[in-house]
This record gives C-alpha cells, structure tokens and sequence, in this order.
C-alpha cells in the first residue's frame, strides 16, 4: 500500500513537471475557450532573433554566421512568435516551421503563452515561399491597446499602424529581401490557421 502510495505520488509530480515545462509551450492547443494561443519568442521593442528549440526544449538566440543574430532594423513593432500545435509542411508549400503570429500589444516576456483573436495575415514572398503572418490581438480586451473589431477596422481606425507593420516586415531582412503579395482578413487567417493545424 506504501509503494502504491508512493507510485501515485511521483507520477502525479512528474505528470505536473512534464506539463509544466518548456515543451508544453510547442504542444500545446492551437484553440481554447479564450482564443487562438500564442507563444511569444520576442517580445515587442526587441531586436534579438529569439526562436524556441523544440529539440532542446529552450528559447535559444538565432545566430547567423556564428554571431548572434540582432535584427539590423527597428526593434519589433509587436509580440512576435509562433500558434502552437501548427506546422507548414514543407510538401504542401510551407517552410517546415509552426505559423508565425504578430501580437500587438505591450511587450510580453519570451515564453508567454498568450491567448489571442486574429484580426488579418499580411502575406510575404520569402525567397520565392508564401511567408503568411498571422496579426492578432490579446484575446483578453483589458489588455489590448488597439480596439479594432476586425480587419476592415484595424484598416480603417489605425491605418498607420496597418502601414508601419507592413513596412517593418518588407524591410527588416533587408531592402528588397521580401516581396509584398497583399493583406487579408480575419477569416482569412482562421482559415490560414486551420489550414497549418496538426491533425495528430
């Protein structure tokens, strides 16, 4: 009875410990009951190319060239990151990676979990591959700084900061490192979003 016990014991730490690390943040739902999740690898007004590791189960600085990589541009314009539990599968067109998400918002530390609402996809071309950037808003509205409803209002009642997005992304590579294919709406990236789920 005091091994059964005591069984019980560690498997109910080590089921607490395995759903509380860092590999949870890469697996978790795409969707729950608050919104479309968001993992954040850098945080907004930050220039370090963060990006989580899912072999080493860490957020890790990109390097490039053996440097660190610092983004030779202006810092982030929002909380930039990753939708867990999604991937572009390289045989369908996609970059192999999880689909990126654009949180506007005040800046959130690396590693926050996040649940948000998409409002639209700025869409790139990236050395000739489709780049879709899903931009989103805290799903919690005490904590948004932009009241946009959806897409034709983020448009309309910040059209300067639809502009500043746009241009950060087509310029932060480089000039004329990435090629500009249009914006969509709301329903556009939900069904983006659909479209790049894992289905196991």
């Amino acid at each position: 009875m005091k091994n059964i016990l005591s069984f019980g014991i560690v498997f109910i730490l080590l089921f607490i410990a395995c759903t509380d690390n860092k590999e949870a943040l890469y697996i978790q739902p795409t969707q729950t009951e608050e919104g479309i999740m968001a993992v954040i690898e850098i945080p907004a007004g930050t220039n370090h190319k963060i990006e989580y590791n899912p072999q080493t189960k860490q957020f890790e600085n990109d390097t490039l060239d053996g440097a660190i990589r610092v983004i030779d541009f202006l810092p982030y314009p929002g909380n930039y990151g990753f939708i867990p539990s999604t991937k572009m599968d390289e045989d369908r067109g996609g970059d192999g990676d999880a689909l990126d998400v654009l949180v506007i918002g005040e800046s959130l530390p690396t590693g926050t979990s996040v649940a948000t609402r998409p409002i639209g996809v700025l869409l790139l071309k990236d050395r000739g591959e489709i780049d879709s950037k899903i931009i989103a808003l805290p799903a919690d509205s005490s904590k948004c700084i932009v009241k946009a409803a959806n897409y034709e209002d983020f448009y309309i009642k910040y059209n300067a900061a639809h502009h500043i997005i746009q241009e950060w992304f087509m310029n932060y590579k480089g000039l004329g490192r990435m090629e500009l294919v249009g914006w969509r709406d709301e329903q556009y990236a939900l069904s983006e979003i659909a479209k790049w789920s894992k289905k196991d």
